[in-house]
Order: structure tokens, then sequence, then C-alpha cells
């Protein structure tokens, strides 16, 4: 059987989409029937081991899977554009001939190009990471385009059953929908002895005070400023850190002038993140838009049995992976005064901080480890399998 996934990008570029396309594509490596491949545009990326550059095209492998990076001349609202892309789409289809695509939405560029090449006798996947919401112009001119690719998709993964009731597209073709939910992966938190030390200066940095957690790219729909603005609410006994950084960074800082409870923590090593999250007390997750569709930093937080607190998200994952009442509090979305009284509900019962945080754990254990994600997706390669065959 051959497998061809559709990425916006790859490693070691680092996003959401692209880290699911990386465990999909490792979840099928033992099974040595399986040949795959990846399409994706280039970006300028460098883990010290890659080095890509944005504008070549290139055939290059990441663990051992060819990937083909499509070079790109600009970007669109967030899109990449590619003049080597519709050739290089062809050749992959025509010459390789895929039994089965896996395309990720979204990515309209390339959706209206694989509507244009003749091959299409493969079996069609879209995983459908979220909606279009932010470029709502763009949504609505993409938005017969969508309908014609679920139309034509065999089976449509999503990472949560929220996402599937919550999705205007989605809800229309639920007898197609699987929930697959992303996963994380254990070997990547381990705790050594250098993470162990770690954790021992920052809790001797903060002592006495209760230590809360953020981290995630620093743009609008992380929600990073109602974290900022529910410190206010909070005194001086706590201590609210914020790892990453982003466009909204220097906005984020002028907005904490004067608070010496928030502090920026910058790009974090494995370690160092690591290290929070084992040291805090609760792990906040303040976004507040569907372009969150998930959580994977959420779902790590609550793995170091941390119990969370998020906002509600109509139609998001977020509230999937984070139960109300059940592994931390979910508050009215935007409401910073409610996220600062849930803080400081866990923070002064810690009877109930203890058993949110277990059940946290547990939660993840049981859905979002990466050997459940295997088991979903060898599933359901197995069963577009037999309908191919």
């Amino acid at each position: 059987m051959k497998l061809l996934q559709i990425s916006n990008y790859m490693y070691p570029h680092i996003g959401g989409i692209e880290q699911v396309a990386r465990d999909i594509a490792d979840s099928l490596q033992d099974d040595t029937t399986i040949e795959q491949k990846i399409i994706c545009f280039n970006e300028d990326a460098n883990d010290g081991d890659y080095t890509c550059h944005g504008k070549e095209t290139v055939h290059d492998f990441v663990d051992d899977i060819e990937v083909i990076r499509c070079g790109c001349f600009t970007k669109i609202s967030s899109q990449s554009l590619s003049l080597s892309y519709l050739g290089e789409l062809n050749r992959v289809l025509n010459d390789f001939r895929p039994d089965i695509v896996i395309f990720h939405f979204p990515n309209p560029f390339v959706a209206q190009l694989l509507s244009m090449v003749k091959y299409k006798t493969y079996k069609l996947v879209v995983y459908y990471h979220l909606d279009i919401t932010k470029q709502k112009i763009l949504g609505k001119i993409f938005s017969g385009q969508t309908k014609k690719l679920l139309d034509r998709a065999d089976k449509i993964v999503a990472t949560s059953p929220n996402y599937i009731e919550g999705s205007p597209y989605l809800n229309k073709f639920k007898d197609k929908c699987v929930v697959i939910p992303n996963c994380i992966r254990p070997e990547r938190l381990e705790v050594n002895n250098q993470v162990n030390k770690k954790v021992n200066d920052l809790k001797e940095k903060y002592s006495g005070k209760t230590l809360c957690f953020g981290v995630g790219r620093h743009v609008p729909y992380k929600g990073f400023k109602y974290l900022v603005e529910a410190s206010r609410y909070l005194d001086d006994s706590y201590q609210i850190c914020i790892g990453s950084n982003g466009p909204l960074t220097d906005e984020l800082k002028k907005q904490a002038q004067g608070d010496s409870k928030v502090e920026f923590l910058g790009r974090l090593s494995d370690e160092d993140l690591i290290a929070y999250y084992k040291a805090c007390d609760i792990f906040t997750f303040p976004s507040i838009t569907k372009n969150e569709a998930f959580g994977i930093a959420l779902a790590e937080g609550m793995y170091f049995e941390k119990p969370a607190v998020t906002f509600t998200i109509d139609g998001s994952g977020v509230n999937y992976v984070n139960l109300d009442k059940v592994t931390g509090f979910e508050c009215s979305n935007g409401d910073s005064k409610a996220f600062a009284e849930a803080i400081e509900t866990l923070s002064n019962d810690k009877e109930l901080s203890n058993q949110y945080g277990k059940a946290a754990k547990e939660r993840v254990i049981n859905n979002f480890m990466y050997e459940q994600f295997k088991k979903n997706t060898q599933k359901l390669i197995d069963e577009l399998g037999e309908i191919h065959g």
C-alpha cells in the first residue's frame, strides 16, 4: 500500500499540523507493507541537523520518509504560494500512485491544486485540524471548495467530538467523521536528574507562592492578554510564568508593566519546559477561539498531574481535553476575573487541586498518548485499505 501525506510544512518547521503529520508517519513505520511520502511547502528552518530554505524546491528525508518540499515565493494571509507545487504534486500522484492520500486541512491553495490533477483513484482522508476562522473573508471565499473537498473525502478525521459538533462543515458530514485525538510523546517529557535539579531551583525561587504556568505562541487566539489581566485580581502570593514568544510579546510585556507577578520566560529548552510543567501548581491555558482546536501543551501540563484552567470555547477540543470540575476549571470565555477566581479556588483548596491533578493525568494517559494515537491511525488505514481492496 502507498500513502501520501499532504502537509502544510514538515520538520524542522515545528507546528501542530506538522507534528501530527510526523506522528502519523511514525505510527505506520512498523508496517513494512506501507510505503510513504510527504509533500509540503518549504520554509526557512534549522534544527542543527536540517537546514531548509523556503524558496528552494528539494527532496529530502525525515525519519527515513521522502519529503518533497516545494519552494515558496510569498505568503498571503498565512497561506504559502509556490510555482513548483502543481508540477511536484502531479509527479508524485502519477508516478508514486498512492492508494491513500491524507490531506491536512486547512490548506486552500493546495486543495485547489488537488482538484486539478488527473490521478484521482486514491482514497482521500481529510485530516481536519480547524475551521478557517481568523481570515473570515477567505473562509467565505473557500466555503464551496471546503464542501467539495469534504464531499470527495472517504474519511474525515477530527481531533475531538466537540469540533465535529461545532464546525459548520463537519456537522454536515458526521457519517464520514472519525475522532483521533492528538497525542503527546512521553519520551519527549522524560524527567532526568538535570530536570529535577531545575525543578528544585524553581520551587526554591518561588517558595511560598502559587506558581501558575502557561506556554504557547504569543498570538491573539492564545489569549495570554487575559492571563495577564487575571493577574491583576490576584495578590502577591501568586506568580504567573508565561513561556515562548511571538508577535504580541512586546504588547503583553507592556500590559504587564508594574505587575511583578507576571514573568515572561521567552523560548524554553525542552528541559526547562518540562521543569516548569513539573514545578508549577496550576497549568493555565487561556486560549479563546476555535483556532485552538485541541491543545497539546494543555495535555502535556495535565500529564504532569496539574489541574488546568481554561476558557469555554464552543466547538473547540480544549474543553474535551480539560473537563470542567473533573480535571480543572473552565471559565466564561474572556472573563479574566473568573479565570483568576478559578486559580484562587485551586490554590486555596489543596485537596481539590490534587484531586483534579490526578484526574488530569489519568485522562491524558487514557486518551491522549502516542500509543493510542498509533492504534487509531493504524485502524483508520486498515479500514481504508479494505475499502480500496
